[in-house]
């Protein structure tokens, strides 16, 4: 079976995403009832019933036999986002040269230097230390150019590079500033692993008019100024005003939510701080009077207080909310276990377009690039238990 085009899967992803945007745009947590319930009763009824296990089943691996097949396109979502393997099976980069960098995020180093090839000038594009630019540095032997905005950021990675006596240099760069341009030409090569946002489109929009080489894994697509997304491609343009639809900058989080799995510990304290923001929802309503999700701000978990009224008297002084000198805390609580119970499964929907949502974001970025007459490639650079965000774009300008 022949493998579709890059503009075949884009068009068909994004026609998928806006017959069914009713259905994936709403988050399960802001209703008590979800908008398209009423449309899908049954649907909404086959989740609530889920055992646990298969609640987990289906969040790790959402398209393997999901009973959503009754109502939704599950195989063709499954095969718009399936896309190849591009990790090369060669050597790497060496344990031994990780010392400085994290665990996972060395492995993730050593995953994608593989496929940046020394054949141009190499910068590194939002290096934060460099840590990318060493190990490609070290491993071809030549000199690098790393570019990052934040001076602290510069001197470390600076002081590292020469403790390893490795030609890197980091530059103090804006890389959302014009003047960032100048490091782009066609004997240059940028990579960048895991540059979020406007930081990759500028980067992607520049490479594209000035015929620069990129590697790229794309990240954090909601990290931008817009409020409203806009398609890079013209094809995404033209398409997405074609079927009607568009999307919040939030929707776009949607697209970078899955994680790697936690400790037991965190996973026990994020459903706790989760359970406890659902019950203090279904306190507020009726405090108020009003029926509507009012947001939280965000709490590191080590800053949580200690139960579960504390939570809610820190939230209700936030959004200036008078509580009831009595309350029945243990009822709100109990309410907000069960509602992120129901909640959890509700999500698994959104769960299934999660992945399809990332791929057509990276194929408009792909597009662009073709568009511009760049061959490209997009595909996979490690396994998803390393990182969800395994997406790499590799655009090469035609000579």
């Amino acid at each position: 079976m022949m493998t579709p085009s890059h503009e075949h899967r884009f068009r068909h992803l994004g026609a998928l995403l806006a017959e069914w945007q009713s259905v994936w745009q709403p988050l399960p947590f802001q209703h008590r009832r979800l908008p398209w319930a009423s449309r899908y009763p049954a649907m909404a009824e086959a989740l609530r019933g889920l055992s646990d296990y298969e609640t987990a089943r289906l969040q790790a691996r959402p398209f393997a036999t999901s009973p959503l097949s009754s109502w939704l396109p599950v195989d063709e979502l499954a095969s718009l986002a399936s896309l190849p393997d591009l990790a090369t099976q060669g050597p790497t980069l060496p344990d031994a040269w990780g010392t400085f960098v994290g665990g996972r995020k060395w492995r993730q180093i050593q995953a994608f230097a593989p496929l940046v090839t020394p054949d141009a000038d190499l910068v590194e594009w939002c290096a934060g230390k460099g840590h990318l630019a060493r190990g490609v540095g070290r491993w071809h032997g030549i000199g690098v150019e790393a570019l990052e905005w934040q001076s602290e950021l510069c001197r470390a990675g600076g002081e590292l590079a020469r403790r390893q006596e490795v030609a890197v240099q980091l530059h103090q760069q804006d890389v959302l500033a014009e003047e960032a341009s100048r490091w782009l030409t066609p004997k240059t090569r940028v990579m960048a692993l895991h540059a979020c946002g406007d930081l990759h489109g500028r980067l992607l929009e520049r490479a594209a008019r000035r015929g620069t080489a990129v590697i790229l894994a794309p990240c954090c697509y909601q990290r931008t100024e817009a409020e409203h997304y806009r398609p890079l491609s013209e094809q995404g343009r033209r398409e997405m005003a074609e079927q009607g639809w568009r999307m919040h900058r939030d929707d776009l989080a949607m697209a970078v939510q899955e994680t790697v799995t936690a400790p037991a510990g965190v996973r026990r304290q994020r459903q706790r701080a989760n359970a406890w923001r659902l019950g203090f929802d279904a306190l507020q309503r009726d405090v108020s009077g009003r029926d509507a999700y009012l947001p939280v701000p965000s709490l590191s978990y080590g800053r949580m207080p200690d139960d579960f009224a504390g939570f809610c008297r820190w939230a209700a002084e936030r959004k200036r909310l008078a509580l009831p000198a009595r309350l029945d805390w243990a009822h709100y609580e109990t309410e907000g276990f069960r509602r992120l119970g129901e909640v959890t499964r509700l999500e698994l929907v959104r769960h299934l377009f999660r992945r399809p949502l990332e791929v057509w974001l990276a194929l408009d970025r792909v597009r662009l690039m073709e568009e511009a007459g760049f061959r490209v490639r997009l595909g996979t650079f490690c396994e998803r238990q390393l990182t969800p965000r395994n997406l790499v774009i590799e655009a090469t300008p035609a000579r």
